[in-house]
């Protein structure tokens, strides 16, 4: 333990430190790469008089003891030297907010005895990473504590910053110390820092502080610190936190030099932290706040509001209709540039922003990619106006085209059939390039249009051969009766010429089309003969194969041998790609054999392998396929009834009970466990769906209540997904809860009246 700063760059010449640290065995240890035997030689460049080699080791150990605030074994390890380094005041500011980091990402320890300690032979589990780094920093909080003293401002406040990471077991020497020092301290943003590490150390006791740092007569670093700390404590939201928010306004600037890199945005996370209050005060707070930051006469701070109100609607499903007067009043003071990102953010509303529309199609008519971001609101906010706007102008209109065609997420397109935006569609297909996004963007749309699009026929087949892996699909859903032996012959021509994956798609096309299976078995024949073995190839070639062999069925009996020969080897470790092929694979098996003994044990690998990371989807994948061998996967029941545990599988592994063992359900307690998973938004369209599957009918007054609460709740369900998908996808699942339980409210309004008649 380092109790005082003694030390001069001397002692890193001396033999002293290196013997210490090679005394480590530092190659046993492990941090985000594997052996930490890198770290020794990390540590020296740091405390060495090379000020790029001292930079690029930082750069080094914050990849590797403190990866993206993850802490290993080596963290806990390096504490002691790199403390012994800021001691010696050597980069003492930026190692000390390194120890700090470590700190954060820490955890406490358990009270009792130390790291290692068994006295009684009862093999105790070693103590984790994470409270050992937390354990090791607290050992160095004389240093961090004697540091708040230092002459220089950067090290005082890293010092105090690092201090309040010490939680618990650094609380009782740590407070009295940052207390003492915030008493005579006159730098606002170490004061500020101050502040907010006592409020992380002990809250309660730190309230009155806070409160009385909020008033005009505090620095303005100090002043947001403590408005940002009241909310954090949990304080009522007062009309002196409104106004001395408003007063500072723009934030960002007061937080740009504080070392909480998670909050230094002001504005956005005061936000956010009232409204995870979720409380009906709390909501109307934001709103005001945002409301009188929109309309602020600096448009720094009017972007600062925007980025806020984007979170609101994420957060809150009531936020878009209170804050579309205000967000629609800085869009139309915003430049031709949309600096504030009001315009853009318009499209958060969704339909609350209809009163927006006026001046966003004004906006879409102009050029460049403000035009194309004004357009691409104006698809979220009327999509029937937006799809003519886009028919005059489809090539440069690419961020529309993808929203209008379902975004990012890939979801459903959202623009509905318009003539002018088919001839436009059209157009674009007889000029496209290869490559691109764009063939996947229209054939999304022409797709959603179905037989509304089938005059695109020509131009998709003139298309095809430039697209072959694209089209077919499209070819299929817009096809009419009329041109049916066409677009077949097209397809047919396409499965003898071009790469196995173009080949195989008109295949597949050509039988969904058709029915006829002559092209299509052959060639998966070809493809899984490539996968023998187990394990060999690309995964997403032999699952495509397997898919599309399940989909032809009995007929495809000659493909079982290379269908049993493509699976992985029992036992033998698999990604979550190769689980995804064995679950194809088995698939295949069950639907073209009828016989589901060779499917189950392949399932109950999967099934039972949930250690692996990312395999949430796999494990959805492999309940959905047990459920479609019904009552013949009894032997993997156990296993499901495992999974319905996990709020993540609990919809998957439910459905997959009820079609193979209905009998051995018990539906209160598995209506309980699907709202659970609803609730927590782990999986929430999968869960409603589950629950309407199984009837809403048979739920209790108690679930019944609570999958209403799910429809009319403020915070939303939905809570994660791609920029701009969060609203749009809640709304749908809102919907859907409100349609699983319409029925029921009639009968919950005449049980209200005949209440209040008997009372």
């Amino acid at each position: 333990m380092i109790d005082a700063m003694d030390f001069d760059r001397a002692l890193f010449r001396d033999e002293l430190f290196h013997a210490e640290l090679d005394a480590q065995p530092w190659a046993s240890y492990t941090h985000a790469y594997g052996s930490a035997e890198d770290v020794p030689g990390c540590l020296r460049a740091l405390a060495g008089d090379d000020d790029a080699a001292a930079e690029e080791a930082q750069s080094e150990l914050y990849g590797s003891i403190l990866h993206q605030g993850s802490v290993y074994e080596a963290s806990a390890k390096a504490v002691p030297f790199l403390a012994r380094i800021a001691a010696a005041g050597i980069r003492t500011a930026d190692v000390l907010l390194l120890i700090g980091g470590i700190a954060e990402g820490g955890t406490d320890p358990d009270p009792g005895p130390g790291p290692g300690s068994d006295p009684a032979g009862s093999g105790a589990v070693r103590e984790s990473d994470e409270a050992a780094c937390r354990r090791a920093v607290v050992a160095q909080l004389p240093l961090l504590l004697a540091s708040v003293e230092h002459e220089d401002r950067a090290v005082r406040q890293a010092a105090a910053w690092a201090a309040g990471w010490t939680g618990t077991a650094g609380a009782a020497l740590a407070v009295s110390a940052l207390r003492d020092r915030a008493a005579v301290e006159t730098d606002p943003l170490v004061r500020a820092e101050l502040l907010t590490s006592l409020v992380e150390l002990d809250p309660e006791g730190s309230a009155s502080a806070v409160a009385g740092a909020v008033g005009p007569d505090s620095p303005p670093e100090l002043r947001i610190a403590a408005v940002m700390a009241c909310a954090d404590i949990g304080l009522p939201w007062t009309r002196d936190h409104h106004e001395a928010v408003l007063d500072l306004l723009p934030l960002d600037r007061l937080a740009a030099d504080r070392y909480d890199h998670s909050r230094n945005e002001p504005l956005h996370d005061i936000c956010l932290t009232l409204l995870e209050r979720d409380t009906e005060a709390d909501r109307e707070a934001v709103f005001a706040l945002l409301d009188a930051a929109l309309r602020s006469a600096d448009p720094e701070a009017r972007t600062e509001a925007v980025w806020a109100v984007t979170t609101a609607c994420e957060l809150s499903r009531s936020a878009p209709a209170r804050l579309a007067p205000a967000l629609i009043s800085a869009a139309a003071e915003g430049g031709p540039d949309d600096e504030t990102g009001a315009l853009s953010a318009l499209g958060r509303l969704g339909p609350s922003g209809a009163p927006a529309a006026d001046l966003l199609a004004a906006r879409a008519a102009g050029d460049g990619d403000t035009a194309d971001r004004a357009l691409e609101a104006l698809v979220a906010v009327d999509p029937v106006r937006a799809a003519s706007l886009l028919a005059r102008d489809l090539e440069r209109r690419p961020r529309a085209l993808q929203a209008a065609s379902g975004g990012l997420a890939d979801s459903l397109p959202v623009v509905p059939y318009a003539p002018e935006l088919l001839a436009a569609v059209r157009r674009r297909l007889a000029t496209m390039e290869p490559g691109g996004t764009t063939p996947f963007r229209l054939t999304a749309l022409l797709a959603s249009w179905g037989p509304d699009a089938s005059d695109a026929v020509p131009e998709l087949l003139a298309a095809l051969p430039a697209h072959p892996r694209v089209l077919p699909k499209a070819l299929v859903a817009v096809c009419p009766p009329a041109r049916r032996a066409e677009v077949a012959d097209a397809l047919r021509a396409r499965t003898g010429t071009g790469p196995a994956g173009e080949r195989i798609e008109a295949a597949r096309a050509l039988h969904e089309l058709t029915g006829d299976h002559g092209p299509l078995l052959p060639l998966l024949a070809e493809r899984l003969a490539g996968s023998a073995g187990g394990g060999g190839g690309s995964a997403e070639p032999i699952r495509e194969a397997a898919e599309a062999a399940a989909a032809v069925g009995p007929v495809a009996a000659s493909l079982v041998p290379a269908l049993r020969a493509a699976l992985n080897s029992p036992g033998a470790e698999r990604n979550n790609p190769q689980m995804d092929d064995d679950i194809a694979l088995a698939v295949a098996l069950h639907r073209i054999t009828g016989d589901a003994a060779e499917a189950v044990p392949v399932l109950a690998g999967v099934l039972g392998d949930r250690d692996g990371l990312w395999r949430r989807w796999t494990l959805v994948r492999a309940a959905a396929a047990a459920g479609s061998l019904g009552p013949a996967a009894r032997p993997l029941v156990p296993i499901l009834k495992a999974l319905l545990a996990d709020p993540r599988q609990t919809p998957s592994a439910a459905l997959a009970l009820r079609a193979v063992a209905p009998d051995d359900l018990d539906a209160e307690q598995v209506a309980g466990l699907l709202l659970d998973a609803a609730e927590a938004g782990t999986a929430p369209f999968e869960a409603v769906d589950a629950l309407v599957a199984f009837g809403t009918d048979a739920l209790s007054d108690e679930h019944r209540a609570r999958l209403r609460e799910l429809g009319e709740r403020d915070r939303r369900v939905v809570r994660s997904g791609l920029d701009g998908t969060v609203e749009i996808t809640d709304e749908r699942l809102r919907a859907r809860v409100r349609a699983a339980v319409k029925d029921e409210w009639p009968r919950t309004k005449d049980q209200g009246r005949r209440t209040r008649a008997n009372e």
